[in-house]
């Protein structure tokens, strides 16, 4: 790079409709850029004159045949109608849920919670016992997870673009194995939203994860008292 200072790198993400701003920030910050869409045309390289760089990874890959990966590309992709699935799951806690339009609202979800005690501390056969009560939690836990899921997905068969994961992934993976959820897997981007307990209010804000460019902003020498736009 043409600076000798150490870059800064940090992921970021932009939202569709600030991803065009964003971008002539990005040019006016470190100089004309050039875009690769690759061939995939599933992220878009920035490269400004500075060195700096912009992998924008696009939700919902890839962009259609023949875009370039122009501001105006990816805002219109990011933000196009669509039927998305989300399923989030943390043991013991899980939340689905469908989104639908433009300005993706909630048109149908289920959110619930099983008690899964924590790990004990305790020696011998207390904790023998303790470890199969435990993992049998943990197994009912993730049965009415996948058992929310299916019926929440269910009356949208035909109808999903995409289903977005979140959570914890070792539990996301067990349902992975149940038939049911199969087809919906095979639908899934793979993005994986780290959320809190999966609750009502977290289902709710996850548009503004799954819709966003995310981005890995390799970036010479900031100025000093920027802010990078959201």
């Amino acid at each position: 790079m043409e600076n000798s200072r150490p870059a800064s790198q940090r992921w970021l993400d932009v939202g569709p409709e600030r991803i065009e701003r964003w971008l002539e920030e990005f040019a006016e910050r470190h100089g004309p850029a050039q875009r690769d869409t690759g061939n995939e045309r599933e992220i878009i390289t920035v490269r400004a004159a500075d060195g700096s760089i912009a992998e924008c990874h696009v939700p919902f890959p890839p962009l259609p045949e023949g875009a370039t990966g122009t501001g105006a590309e990816l805002a219109s992709h990011a933000s196009a109608d669509r039927t998305v699935a989300v399923l989030l799951v943390r043991l013991g806690g899980y939340a689905a849920g469908v989104f639908t339009g433009v300005r993706p609202q909630l048109v149908a979800s289920k959110v619930g919670s099983r008690l899964v005690h924590g790990r004990s501390a305790a020696g011998g056969t207390s904790q023998h016992r303790f470890a199969r009560r435990r993992e049998k939690q943990a197994r009912e836990a993730l049965q009415a997870a996948a058992d929310t899921a299916a019926a929440v997905f269910g009356h949208f068969d035909g109808k999903l673009d995409a289903l977005v994961l979140g959570g914890d992934k070792r539990s996301i993976s067990v349902l992975r194995e149940d038939p049911r959820l199969r087809p919906y897997f095979d639908i899934a981007v793979s993005r994986f939203l780290t959320v809190p307990d999966p609750r009502l209010v977290v289902l709710q804000g996850t548009p503004r994860l799954f819709r966003a460019v995310r981005i890995m902003l390799t970036e010479n020498a900031p100025a000093e008292g920027y802010t990078t736009a959201r």
